[in-house]
């Protein structure tokens, strides 16, 4: 195991191992352990009791922050004709089919985001590989696959100002960043919230037990600070109805 250098050593002091914090206390306790000199991404771990082995036990969804995440989102759409015009002037960065198709094969993927229209998924099912490991693969549970080109416009603004995608991994945790060190604290708890109401919303039915078992804020370089799991979902619910 790699030793912690002495700025984390001093900020893991200041975290209770034995406390689960409030959402507000953990935010303010996040900000003052943050000890990086650059603008920290702020994560959030949620521990899921599902077996994510299973098909039916999978998390997969999206949340729009309503702060945004701190970073521009390069959005690439691929789509031909009256789609790919729609696409251009709603704000995508980048728009094609086949010709995206091939640069991606050669390597390029200078972009965050990608949205595909239905009768493109012949094409881009190719790079299904290239795109899959990386998390940019448009998939219709994301809502990244588009059937009506009307629809782009409300889809690009959502991805460009805060519309993340979040996932289990293989051992059944969801990271996600949130946002940045530099952000208020309101702006962090309110995007915090926004995360775990649509998390507890896609509980997989066949889920049984406890579904959030725990849950954790840090930042890029910080200590993790673990909060109250029934206060947060219950203060998310309050603060997203």
């Amino acid at each position: 195991m790699p030793k912690h250098g002495k700025k984390y050593r001093e900020a893991a002091l200041k975290v209770d191992e034995n406390a689960l914090y409030a959402p507000n206390d953990a935010v303010s306790l996040l900000k003052e352990i943050s000890f990086a000199n650059f603008d920290e991404s702020v994560e959030v771990h949620a521990r899921l009791g599902i077996d994510p082995r299973q098909a039916d036990q999978s998390v997969r969804s999206t949340v729009v922050l309503p702060h945004g995440t701190g970073k521009t989102v390069r959005v690439l759409v691929f789509a031909t004709g009256e789609a790919e015009r729609i696409a251009r002037e709603a704000g995508a960065d980048y728009v094609g089919s086949e010709d995206l198709v091939q640069q991606i094969q050669g390597g390029w993927l200078d972009f965050d985001a990608a949205v595909a229209m239905a009768d493109q998924m012949g094409k881009v099912g190719s790079l299904g590989r290239i795109l899959g490991r990386r998390g940019l693969m448009p998939n219709p549970r994301s809502g990244t696959v588009i059937r009506n080109p009307e629809d782009l416009p409300q889809v690009l603004r959502e991805m460009k100002g805060g519309r993340v995608e979040f996932r289990n991994d293989r051992t059944g945790i969801v990271h996600i960043a949130i946002g940045k060190k530099s952000f208020t604290p309101d702006q962090i708890r309110d995007n915090l919230y926004a995360f775990v109401d649509a998390l507890n919303r896609v509980k997989p039915s066949a889920a049984k037990g406890v579904y959030v078992r725990s849950l954790a804020l840090s930042s890029t370089m910080s200590p993790g600070v673990p909060l109250d799991v029934a206060a947060t979902v219950a203060a998310a619910a309050e603060a997203v109805a």
